[in-house]
């Protein structure tokens, strides 16, 4: 499992013109999964995630998790996050989990996640225009 994680004032999807996910002040999440990931990969992750410490304090130091700032997640599936380029001019996402399986673990992902803080959603399987503001910029990536 791999996210690409931005800090962000606001963040929305739209999907055929419609916006379905919007945000203000928290954190964009591009998720993707890979052979192997599984229901304690998407634990790890949601338990870094809503620790990960890169909202500034009131000293301006990166001390404050998106709990501690109140902050709301826009969770959008990428399975080109595991886009291989290494050989050749066009990626080979070969490495990309596929299907169901990779949709039921960005389901578990969501669910989780939303235990902890409000989150918003991209539509799996479906071409997204993503709008962010990014904040910092602030940009981490994870893989597990």
């Amino acid at each position: 499992m791999k996210v690409v994680i931005q800090r962000c004032n606001k963040a929305f999807v739209t999907v055929n013109k419609k916006k379905i996910g919007i945000i203000d002040f928290g954190l964009t999440i591009f998720v993707g999964f890979t052979e192997g990931d599984n229901e304690q990969t998407v634990d790890y992750m949601v338990n870094k995630i809503i620790n990960l410490r890169i909202f500034d304090d009131e000293n301006g130091i990166m001390n404050k998790s998106i709990i501690d700032v109140c902050g709301s997640v826009l969770s959008v599936p990428q399975f080109t996050l595991y886009g291989d380029a290494s050989k050749g001019n066009r990626p080979s996402y070969f490495k990309a989990l596929k299907g169901l399986l990779a949709e039921k673990l960005y389901d578990q992902f969501n669910n989780k996640l939303q235990q902890y803080i409000p989150v918003e959603k991209g539509l799996f399987k479906s071409e997204m225009l993503v709008n962010l503001e990014n904040n910092g910029p602030v940009t981490i990536i994870i893989e597990k």
